[in-house]
């Protein structure tokens, strides 16, 4: 059947169009050339000799013989011939080669008309590395007698026809190598066992060997130093700054780090360092979530035990619950720091605020230390281990209602009844004279309870703050509350009034306030 087929072509080269008659390219000879009279004849003669030839078997009643189409692709034929480079193409056309001619490939794989009256003598096809940026090149399977298809080194993509590749009998040779397919199934058909891996080598349609292989790396190599390195991100932030983790993944929300700390300073910078005193630095600082927190920060270096007993009084100062008492967020312990973490009010302290308008009033001071009485005695009777630092200071007044708030304890120093006492009485005492003796001299306390001491009860208008407007009526009560005041700030504890007298006796002085009012 191939041999009668390629009668024809070596005829029709021969008796219609012979060799010198050919113009330089195709498609000159296509544009020009146009069938013998007995063209038709030759045709009909052989396919009555041999019905199996392609052009006689791509006829049938409802699509008649195409002599054009015909005529065309035996001028296509010939000319292929030649460029493909075959030794004799009067006698045989066994191969269609083109190697590294883009433009000439592409122009014989458009003639669709050429590639379905394939000559059955081609059993070669090579269409290599010619740049082809197509699909897969479906009508050369038209030649469906051939036993090698080379089409690799191209840029094909899409999908293998793998149906109408298996249907090719003959097909003993396939090189799809170096093309840009789409990963296909194939591994498991039985197309792929009738080849080699080496025929898809980077054709896209298998593994990349390379990927797999970087695949492998990362997930034996890249893969657990990534985890290793957030375990050790995770770690970091779990010591050093819990405070980025979910609120749900912190175990002690209450305890910071130097890190945190630091961060909420500008570490410690002296912008954000509001007062200084023996052993305690004070800041105001931005915790992360946009709280402003005051950070007592205690420079005096103790012994391990001193920060464990440091640490147990800390997570009592965490449970006090009053409104006289400004809340505490919790604490730092680590071996460089130690800090405890209080919320920041924004209100004055007394000691600003008797300078002002606003405590002009006899009955507003007593109220102000009406409020921080009730702090101390919630102190006394439930936290009786938690000390405190009570000065005009250290209170402050938050709010509208100005409400007391003692907001500085004394975290390590230990509990002293008699010295929270005393301490008392001085505020006390500068509640109504707004003095307050100078912490620069060693005796100066001495000096000014004696001050006090030598012009009460005979000359206490002397001593009072003329700022504040008292009446005949109520002089005696300021006197009551000058002596409750000397009475705390006694050396001797015993002589000293208990907790619950304190109270009662501001409680008293209050209430008679009011009814003056």
């Amino acid at each position: 059947m191939a041999s009668s087929l390629f009668i024809f072509f070596l005829t029709f080269l021969s008796n219609f169009l012979p060799l010198s008659v050919l113009s330089a390219t195709v498609l000159e000879d296509l544009a020009t050339l146009t069938p013998p009279p007995d063209f038709t004849t030759t045709i009909t003669t052989n396919c009555l000799h041999n019905p199996l030839l392609r052009y006689c078997t791509n006829t049938s009643s409802s699509s008649p013989m195409n002599i054009t189409e015909i005529f065309r692709s035996t001028i296509v034929a010939s000319h292929l011939c030649n460029e493909s480079k075959n030794p004799n193409c009067i006698d045989s056309f066994p191969k269609i080669r083109i190697h590294g001619r883009p433009k000439t490939a592409a122009l014989y794989l458009s003639f669709d008309f050429f590639w379905k009256y394939c000559p059955l003598t081609v059993v070669e096809i090579q269409l290599v590395n010619n740049s082809l940026k197509s699909e897969f090149p479906t009508n050369v399977l038209s030649c469906a007698q051939i036993r090698t298809l080379d089409l690799s080194y191209n840029q094909l993509t899409g999908s293998v026809p793998v149906q109408n590749l298996s249907r090719l009998t003959n097909l003993t040779h396939l090189n799809l190598s170096y093309n840009r397919f789409s990963e296909d199934k194939i591994l498991n058909s039985e197309f792929f066992n009738r080849f080699n891996a080496s025929s898809f080598i980077h054709s896209g349609l298998l593994p990349d060997v390379k990927r797999y292989k970087m695949r492998v790396l990362v997930l034996l190599v890249v893969f657990p130093v990534v985890v290793i390195l957030l375990c050790c991100c995770l770690g970091w932030l779990c010591l050093k700054r819990p405070d980025y983790l979910p609120r749900t993944c912190r175990r002690r929300s209450h305890k910071f780090t130097s890190a945190m700390l630091d961060a909420a300073t500008d570490e410690f910078s002296d912008q954000r360092l509001v007062s200084k005193r023996k052993g305690v630095d004070i800041y105001r600082g931005t915790l992360r979530d946009g709280r402003e927190a005051k950070i007592e920060v205690y420079t005096e270096k103790v012994s391990k035990e001193k920060r464990r007993e440091f640490e147990e009084e800390c997570e009592a100062v965490l449970k006090l619950r009053h409104k006289n008492l400004v809340k505490v967020l919790g604490w730092c312990n680590s071996r460089n720091l130690r800090a405890l973490v209080t919320e920041w009010t924004d209100g004055e302290n007394v000691e600003t605020w008797l300078n002002s308008s606003l405590a002009s009033s006899w009955r507003r001071r007593l109220r102000v230390v009406m409020g921080v009485v009730e702090g101390v005695l919630y102190l006394w009777e439930q936290w009786p281990e938690v000390t405190f630092d009570l000065n005009t200071r250290s209170v402050l007044l938050s709010g509208d209602d100005q409400e007391p708030l003692i907001s500085q304890f004394k975290i390590g120093d230990g509990n002293n009844s008699s010295t929270n006492i005393f301490n008392f009485g001085l505020f006390l005492l500068e509640m109504i004279t707004n003095l307050k003796p100078n912490e620069e001299q060693e005796d100066s306390e001495m000096r000014y309870l004696e001050y006090i001491r030598v012009h009460c009860p005979g000359n206490v208008e002397r001593v009072v703050d003329e700022k504040m407007k008292i009446e005949d009526r109520t002089l005696e009560k300021v006197k009551e509350a000058i002596t409750l005041g000397l009475m705390c700030t006694d050396g001797t504890p015993l002589k000293q009034p208990s907790y619950t007298q304190i109270y009662d006796m501001v409680v008293s002085l209050y209430e008679s306030s009011s009814r003056h009012h």
